[in-house]
């Protein structure tokens, strides 16, 4: 069983339901129990954030802040910082169902707390490899591949 705090600090609309969100973050999480927090915030924190921890100075979709330690014999896996207006223009950029893209940031972002990341090649190809299973799993589609329309 998992404990997954969710924070809303930004108004609800077109951001997917707490039961929701824990859903998809279950799904990525497999059978490992643990805690963790989803955290929705506005371009200015997440920028503020990946300034502070990645020294980029522009807000970015999905921040993952993993903690490796347990709170009554309970794993924390840490924390997923998600920002609502950059999922929203990302999803319209990319010709993406909004509520598919809000479900690969969340997958995104635990497989990130249980270790994975994508900094090669190898370790990309194997962290997507379990993002488009666990969505597929979710019933979405591949979130790499790009539609090009009817080629005829």
């Amino acid at each position: 069983m998992n404990d997954i705090l969710i924070q809303r600090c930004v108004p609800p609309a077109g951001i997917p339901s707490a039961t929701t969100l824990r859903t998809w973050a279950t799904a990525a999480l497999g059978d490992k129990t643990g805690e963790l927090a989803i955290r929705i915030v506005d371009a200015v924190e997440s920028q503020d954030l990946n300034f502070r921890y990645r020294h980029k100075n522009k807000p970015t979709n999905v921040l993952s802040f993993p903690y490796d330690g347990e709170t009554f014999g309970v794993p924390m896996w840490g924390d997923i910082v998600i920002c609502a207006a950059v999922v929203e223009a990302e999803a319209r950029e990319q010709g993406k169902p909004l509520r598919a893209h809000w479900a690969h940031m969340v997958v995104h972002g635990c497989l990130h707390l249980l270790g994975y990341d994508h900094q090669t090649d190898a370790e990309a190809e194997v962290m997507e490899r379990h993002e488009r299973s666990i969505l597929a799993g979710l019933g979405f589609p591949d979130p790499y591949e790009v539609d090009h329309g009817d080629a005829a």
